[in-house]
C-alpha cells in the first residue's frame, strides 16, 4: 500500500522529507511533498498504485489506499484524487459513507486539516497532537520522537479540527436473511466475483497461496479472471501449507513459486518484521515471519497480491468458535472482525507495503462484508458434534477448488506453514523462568502472555527504544498464557 504523511505546521516541508524517508519502502513508483492550505502533504506510492495517485501533484489529497467506486462519487471528475476532493467540498464528510475500498487519506482545505480511514482499518494511519500542531503517517515509526502522544487513528472515524475525532461508519451485528443455503451460496459468489474483479485492476495481480480455503478461494476466482495467475507460497520443508498449495496450484494451472525455510532463516529475518510489523504479539509476529518471506517472493514477480483476509472472521473459521451457542456467533464475528485492524490486516499490510508490494483483501469487500453479515450462523458453523466451519464458502466454491481443499480443517497460518513451535520452543530454550517472571510486564497494563512474546519484545524495544507505548500494540484475542 502507499505511504502518506503530514503535520498542520505550513512550511515544515523537512518533517515531512523525514517522514516519508521512514516509510519510503511503501512507495517505489513515485513521491510528492506539497504545501498547501496550513499543511504540507506528502505521499509515497507503488507501482500497482499509480493509477490512483494520477493528478496528486495538483489537488489537496493524500491517499493511501484504493476507491473502487470513484468514477461515481462526483459527477465530471476525471481522477480518483480529484473525485475525492470534490465529493468532500460538495457533501462534506457525508462523502466517506459512498466510498468502495480501503482508504486512509488526508484533505487540505481553508477550513482546515481533513483525516479519514475506512470503517474496517485496511489501510493503516497514526497521529499525534499537541500545541494545536497535528502529525499524522501511515506507520508508527513516522511519528517517533514527535511531541504529543501517538495514537493509532480509529477505523471508521474522521477527523476536523473544529469538530475533533467523530465516528461515522461502525461494523455491527446485521439480523440474518431468510434464506436457503443455496441462494445463499450463490449470491455469495456473485459478490465474490466482483470483489475480485475490482481488485484485477491496474498492474499483474498473483494471490498469495496458502491452499486453506480462503486463499484458495481468491487464487481460484482472480484464475477465472485472469489468463496467467502467479502463486506464491512460503513454509518449512514438508509444511501441509505447501501441498496443499500445490495442489491447488495445478487445479487452477496458476504459475506456481515456492520457498522453503528453516528456523535459522526465520531467526535471521525476525528483526526486520518485527521493524516493519511495529507489533511483539507472539501469534501476529509468528504469522508474519512466513508472510513477510512470501510478500518478498511475490514482490519480485508481480505489483499486487490478493490475500484471503477476512474469511475466517466473517464466516467462522477458528475452532474456538464451534464451541459457542449458534446465537452468540454472529456478535463474536462482529467482535473479531472489528479487531482485525491492528492485528491481522496490520500483518498483511506490512508484509506486504515492505517490499513495495500491494495486498488486496476482496472478503472484506463492502458488498461481500455487508451480505457476510447477514447469512445465519448455522450456514457458517453447519452441523453438531464435529461442526463443519466456513460452511456456506465452501458451499459457494463447490466445483471450482478440489475437494481435498474444500474439506480441509482451518489451520492457523503459522500451524500450516510449518513455523509450529519451533518459534516458541526457541524462545522456551533461550528464557530461563526467572527472567520471563522479571520482564514479563515491561509497562503498566501491559503483560506479556509467553516467553515467545518476550522473546519478541526485548527485539521490539531494541529497535524501538522508549519511542513506542507497548499498549498501542494490538493484541491476538485469546492468545495462550503461560502460568
Amino acid at each position: 500500500m502507499a505511504g502518506i504523511a503530514g503535520i498542520t505546521d505550513a512550511n515544515n516541508t523537512e518533517w515531512v522529507e523525514s517522514a516519508l524517508g521512514k516509510i519510503e519502502h511503501r512507495g517505489g513508483a513515485g513521491r510528492t511533498i506539497r504545501e498547501l492550505d496550513g499543511a504540507v502533504l506528502g505521499q509515497v506510492w507503488p507501482t500497482a498504485q499509480d493509477h490512483f495517485a494520477v493528478g496528486i501533484d495538483k489537488g489537496p489529497v493524500v491517499l493511501d489506499g484504493e476507491i473502487h467506486n470513484w468514477t461515481k462519487i462526483a459527477a465530471g471528475a476525471t481522477c480518483a484524487l480529484e473525485a475525492v476532493e470534490t465529493a468532500y467540498l460538495d457533501k462534506g464528510p457525508e462523502f466517506l459513507t459512498d466510498l468502495d475500498g480501503p482508504f486512509a487519506m488526508a484533505i487540505a482545505a481553508p477550513s482546515g486539516i481533513f483525516l479519514a480511514r475506512d470503517p474496517v482499518g485496511k489501510s493503516p494511519l497514526y497521529f499525534a497532537r499537541k500545541n494545536g500542531i497535528l502529525h499524522f503517517g501511515s506507520e508508527m515509526k513516522v511519528l517517533f520522537g514527535q511531541d504529543g502522544d501517538i495514537s493509532e487513528f480509529p477505523p471508521g472515524h474522521w477527523y476536523h479540527p473544529d469538530r475533533g475525532l467523530v465516528s461515522y461508519a461502525k461494523i455491527e451485528t446485521l439480523p440474518p436473511l431468510d434464506i436457503r443455503p443455496e441462494e445463499a451460496a450463490e449470491e455469495l459468489r456473485t459478490r465474490l466475483v466482483a470483489a475480485v474483479k475490482k481488485r484485477l485492476a491496474g498492474a499483474e495481480v498473483g494471490t498469495w497461496l496458502s491452499g486453506g480455503i480462503d486463499s484458495a478461494t481468491m487464487t481460484a476466482l482472480a484464475r477465472r479472471q485472469q489468463a496467467k495467475l502467479n502463486t506464491f507460497a512460503v513454509g518449512v520443508a514438508g509444511a501441509p501449507d505447501l501441498e496443499y498449495a500445490r495442489m491447488v496450484a495445478d487445479y487452477v494451472d496458476s504459475q506456481h513459486h515456492e520457498r522453503t525455510c528453516t528456523l535459522e532463516e526465520m531467526l535471521q529475518v525476525l528483526p526486520e518484521v518485527i521493524y516493519h510489523l511495529e507489533s511483539f504479539d507472539a501469534l501476529l509476529v509468528r504469522s508474519s515471519v512466513t508472510n513477510y518471506m512470501v510478500g518478498k517472493l511475490a514482490s519480485e514477480h508481480v505489483a499486487a497480491v490478493l490475500s484471503g483476509e477476512g474469511g475466517d472472521e466473517l464466516f467462522g473459521g477458528y475452532a474456538y468458535l464451534k464451541k459457542l451457542e449458534l446465537a452468540e456467533l454472529p456478535d463474536e464475528l462482529v467482535d473479531i472482525t472489528r479487531r482485525l485492524y491492528n492485528t491481522a490486516l496490520q500483518r498483511v499490510d506490512r508484509c506486504s507495503a515492505s517490499h513495495g508490494l500491494v495486498a488486496r483483501t476482496a472478503f472484506l469487500d463492502r458488498d461481500v462484508l455487508e451480505f457476510a453479515l447477514q447469512i445465519p450462523p448455522h450456514m457458517k458453523i453447519y452441523g453438531t458434534g464435529d461442526a463443519v466451519e466456513k460452511w456456506i464458502l465452501r458451499q459457494a466454491m463447490e466445483g471450482l477448488l478440489p475437494k481435498e481443499v474444500l474439506t480441509r480443517p482451518k489451520s492457523k497460518f503459522w500451524e500450516g506453514a510449518g513455523v509450529g513451535e519451533l518459534l516458541s520452543a526457541h524462545a522456551d530454550e533461550a528464557i530461563p523462568d526467572e527472567e520471563f517472571a522479571r520482564e514479563r510486564t515491561p509497562a503498566e497494563g501491559v503483560t506479556l502472555n509467553t516467553k515467545e512474546e518476550l522473546f519478541h519484545y526485548r527485539i521490539f524495544a531494541d529497535v524501538f527504544g522508549e519511542a513506542v507505548d507497548p499498549s498501542l500494540v494490538g493484541r491476538t484475542k485469546g492468545a495462550p498464557v503461560d502460568s
